[in-house]
C-alpha cells in the first residue's frame, strides 16, 4: 500500500418513555424504544426512512460509522457499520471511539466560555493581553469575540507552508501547542478584524493557547478536567497518533485516493502527533450526547453563559432548496453554530478531514440530540447530517 503523505494531501485540498440504556459506554436502544409507540417518527423507528438509507449506504459501503439519535435521555436510533479497522477485521461498533474533527471546537469555545463565566477574560479582550509574539495589527485589533465567530482575518495554519512537513516531526503536545502557535504569529490577516467572515483553524487554535495562558493548564488538561470530567465523557481525549494506530477502540480514518481507492490515513504522516484546539479530539457518539446534556443541564455552563455562547451571533449565507432537501439558513455562534431547516433551529457543529465526516447537533425545544461519526470522507457523510436534519425538523 502506497503511503499517502500530508504534502500528497495539501495538493489536493485546495425529550423520555423508558430510561436510556448504558452499556460499555454506549447508548443502547430499549426495546419500547424499538416499536411503533413512545411518540417516535415512524421515519425513525426499524424499517423506516432513516433505516433504509443507512442500509443502502452500508450497502453501497459510502458510509462507515456510528449513528445514534437520542430524545430526552431516550435512544431511539443506534447503528454502527464497516470496519474500524479493515487489516484486523475490528468493526465498528455503538463504543467505537472516532476523530472528532472540528467537533472539537465547541470543547475549546466551552472552555472560553467557562473562563468568562468566572471573570477571568472578557470576549472583547485583545489576544495581546495573554499572548506575545503578534504583529501589532493582530495582537491590538483581534479580540476573542473575532476569534470564537471566525471573524478575525486568520486563516488555516494547516495551509501554511512548512507546516505539515515540520508538525509531522512533533512527538509532544506541547511541541503541538507552541510550534503551530509559532506558524500562526506568522499569518497576515486577510482582512480588517470584524470587516468579514472565513473559517479559521488558526483563531480556535490561539483560543486554546489563551485557555493555558489564563488557566496555568495545557490544553489538554484543560479540557479533560473541566469539558470531558464533569460531563461523564470516559471516551473522550487527545488521543495520539500511535494509539490511534494500535489501539482497537479507534477507528482509523479512510480517505479515498485519485484513484478511487480507500487507504488507512494512519499508515502514513497526514495526521499531526495530536489533535488541536482546532480540531481531531477523539470520542464515541454517546459522549458526545453527554457533551450535549452536560452543555445544557448547567453542568458546564450557567444557562445565561449557554445561552450567550450557543445564540446565532451572525447569519451566514443560506443554501437554497434542492431536490430532497430542504433550504437550510445559517448562523454563526461562539463554537456552536446554527441552522434552520424546516422552520426549526437546530444547534451544534460539523467537522471533516480525511477519512473523517462527524457530526454532533440538538433541536432546542425539541429534545432531540443527534451524532453521527464516520471514518470515510466527509461527502457521504455529510448526507448522514443532511438525512438527520431532514427527519428530525419534519
Amino acid at each position: 500500500m502506497a503511503i499517502h503523505s500530508r504534502r500528497s494531501f495539501l495538493g489536493r485540498t485546495g425529550l423520555a418513555v423508558a430510561p436510556a440504556v448504558v452499556a460499555g459506554g454506549a447508548w443502547t436502544v430499549p426495546a419500547a424504544a424499538q416499536g411503533t409507540g413512545g411518540g417516535t417518527p415512524a421515519a425513525l423507528r426499524p424499517g423506516g426512512e432513516l433505516d433504509k438509507y443507512l442500509d443502502k449506504l452500508a450497502a453501497d459501503d459510502s458510509f462507515s460509522g456510528t449513528v445514534l439519535v437520542v430524545r430526552d435521555g431516550r435512544a431511539v436510533v443506534s447503528r454502527s457499520m464497516g470496519y474500524a479497522n479493515k487489516k484486523k477485521g475490528v468493526r465498528n461498533r455503538a463504543d467505537t471511539r472516532y476523530c472528532l474533527a472540528s467537533v472539537t471546537k465547541m470543547f475549546t469555545a466551552t472552555a472560553i466560555a467557562q473562563l468568562a463565566q468566572r471573570g477571568s477574560l472578557s470576549l472583547v479582550d485583545p489576544i495581546g493581553k495573554y499572548l506575545t509574539g503578534f504583529a501589532a495589527a493582530v495582537a491590538d485589533k483581534v479580540t476573542i469575540h473575532h476569534l470564537l465567530t471566525h471573524t478575525s482575518g486568520l486563516g488555516d495554519y494547516m495551509q501554511l507552508a512548512g507546516y505539515f512537513e515540520e508538525s509531522s516531526t512533533w512527538t509532544t503536545p506541547r511541541q503541538m501547542m507552541d510550534g503551530t502557535l509559532r506558524y500562526i504569529r506568522t499569518e497576515s490577516l486577510a482582512f480588517a478584524p470584524g470587516t468579514d467572515s472565513k473559517y479559521s483553524n488558526s483563531g480556535f487554535h490561539v483560543l486554546g493557547s489563551i485557555v493555558e495562558k489564563i488557566s496555568g493548564e495545557s490544553y489538554y488538561d484543560y479540557v479533560r478536567k473541566h469539558v470531558f470530567r464533569p460531563a461523564g465523557m470516559t471516551s473522550a481525549d487527545f488521543t495520539t497518533r500511535t494509539q490511534w494506530r494500535t489501539d482497537s477502540r479507534f477507528a482509523h480514518p479512510y480517505p479515498t485516493d485519485a484513484s478511487g481507492q480507500r487507504y488507512d490515513a494512519t499508515d502514513g504522516d497526514m495526521y499531526g502527533f495530536i489533535g488541536t484546539p482546532a480540531g481531531n479530539a477523539f470520542a464515541n457518539a454517546a459522549d458526545l450526547v453527554r457533551f450535549v446534556r452536560a452543555l445544557n443541564d448547567g453542568t458546564l455552563l450557567s444557562t445565561t453563559y449557554r445561552d450567550v455562547f450557543v445564540t446565532p451571533k451572525f447569519a451566514m449565507p443560506t443554501l437554497p432548496a434542492k431536490p430532497g432537501l430542504p433550504e437550510v439558513i445559517n448562523f454563526v455562534g461562539y463554537g456552536a453554530d446554527s441552522a434552520i431547516v424546516n422552520g426549526t433551529l437546530i444547534t451544534g457543529h460539523l467537522g471533516g478531514a480525511p477519512g473523517v465526516s462527524t457530526s454532533t447537533e440538538w433541536y432546542p425545544g425539541r429534545g432531540w440530540t443527534a451524532v453521527h461519526l464516520g471514518n470515510y470522507d466527509p461527502t457521504p457523510g455529510a448526507n448522514v447530517n443532511q438525512e438527520l436534519r431532514q427527519v428530525l425538523s419534519s
